[in-house]
């Protein structure tokens, strides 16, 4: 269990949160709007009403006993600016900003954010990736080369095992998962038999899935 702060309640702000305490943690929440800090208080019993560009309210929260701080202030950057810059040199221990261009990016680790995020950015090119190629169902990038990807199997693969199949020498990827409907097999064996219909979750580089994936038929 960890220890949460999220600045700013707009609506990535409240999903962070609401992820963040059904797993578990503890989770403080701060708008400097009182309508919204009413409205969610009977959610986050931890709720401040606060400007956090003052650094009064940052102090009396006691930012550094927070395990992670979250920016999510979108519109007004200056604002998110102020309070990255306000969170470091209070302490607090690790903190992720939002950010909606590379410019916002560069500022804010420059003034001190541990990390940045661009959910717009991360959305679009998710969407982007999925509906530009066929057959991809789910999509999460690690690196500019390197990405995991759900895929459906060739349907020539049916009946046959992964290690006929040879998906590594062949494919230049590897398999991390089989599923079937909402059954998910982690880390299946070589003697993994393939089903009809069946879905792999599959780490590779993304040209190398791309040609795969263009291979199978639509489903």
């Amino acid at each position: 269990m960890k220890s949460i702060l999220v600045i700013g309640m707009g609506t990535l702000g409240r999903h962070l949160a609401a992820k963040m305490q059904e797993m578990g943690n503890d989770v403080m929440i701060v708008d400097k709007n009182e309508y919204i800090i009413q409205e969610l208080a009977p959610i986050f019993p931890d709720s401040v009403i606060g400007d956090c560009t003052n650094e009064a309210v940052l102090r009396s929260i006691g930012v550094n006993n927070f395990d992670y701080c979250f920016v999510a202030i979108g519109e007004d950057f200056y604002s998110s600016l102020e309070i990255t810059s306000i969170l470091k040199e209070l302490g607090a221990h690790y903190v992720i900003s939002k950010a909606r261009r590379l410019r916002q990016a560069e500022f804010l680790k420059k003034i001190g954010a541990d990390e940045v995020f661009y959910p717009e950015r991360e959305i679009a090119e998710k969407l982007a990736v999925r509906y530009n190629a066929t057959n991809i169902f789910d999509y999460i990038e690690l690196t500019s080369e390197y990405s995991i990807f759900e895929i459906p199997i060739l349907p020539e693969w049916a009946g046959k095992t992964i290690m006929e199949v040879d998906v590594r020498k062949n494919y230049h990827i590897n398999i991390i998962a089989t599923k079937n409907g909402s059954q998910i097999n982690p880390s299946p064996g070589g003697e993994h038999v393939f089903e009809k219909g069946s879905h792999i979750i599959v780490i590779g580089k993304s040209s190398d899935v791309f040609k795969l994936t263009a291979r199978i038929p639509e489903e």
